[in-house]
């Protein structure tokens, strides 16, 4: 545990100090582009074959009700997201994601991505830090601890479950605050 900790403080640190580092690698199976490590979404905008970011983006209406939650409450919060530029689950959920993130005016500082190849291997070790079993995969973390995650397509909307996420991560905290006054 001590370890795993040492490495993720580690990483906290490369990535105040990194913008992107990634390999662009082509899929196996269909050719397609692959981005492999740690990326931004404007690094995605950029890559032509990627349009299904922007499209799915653009197409996507946010509950409004969540986003504003998600206003108040998420920038207390990271967010690490590992995906798939091969995955259709990808296309689906980053581009949903991507609009919330900008409806709520998300703090970007605190948002890191990571692209990862069909054995759900990141550049370095970041994947197997984090468990990545499915893509894609948002984490939502708190002081360097992890409050939940949304693994694959989420049962409701993105901004929904983030929002119930952070509403049981500040109900527990009430808890914990309450056991301490008495």
């Amino acid at each position: 545990m001590k370890k795993i900790f040492l490495a993720l403080l580690m990483m906290a640190g490369m990535h105040a100090m990194a913008q992107s580092d990634y390999d662009v690698l082509k899929d196996k199976k269909t050719k397609a582009t692959v981005y492999k490590g740690e990326c931004t979404f404007d690094d995605l905008l950029k890559q032509a074959s990627f349009g299904w970011l922007q499209r799915g983006a653009a197409e996507y209406m946010p509950d409004t009700a969540a986003v504003k939650y998600l206003k108040q409450y998420m920038p207390n919060y990271e967010i690490v997201v590992f995906m798939g530029t091969w995955c259709d689950d990808t296309y689906t959920v980053l581009p949903k994601l991507y609009k919330v993130l900008q409806a709520s005016a998300y703090p970007m500082k605190n948002y890191t991505m990571y692209g990862v190849d069909r054995a759900k291997e990141a550049k370095y070790v970041e994947s197997k830090l984090y468990k990545i079993e499915n893509v894609p995969t948002v984490i939502l973390m708190k002081n360097m601890n992890e409050i939940g995650r949304i693994v694959e397509v989420p049962k409701r909307r993105v901004e929904v479950e983030m929002a119930a996420l952070i509403q049981e991560d500040i109900q527990k905290q009430e808890m914990r605050d309450l056991q301490k006054q008495q």
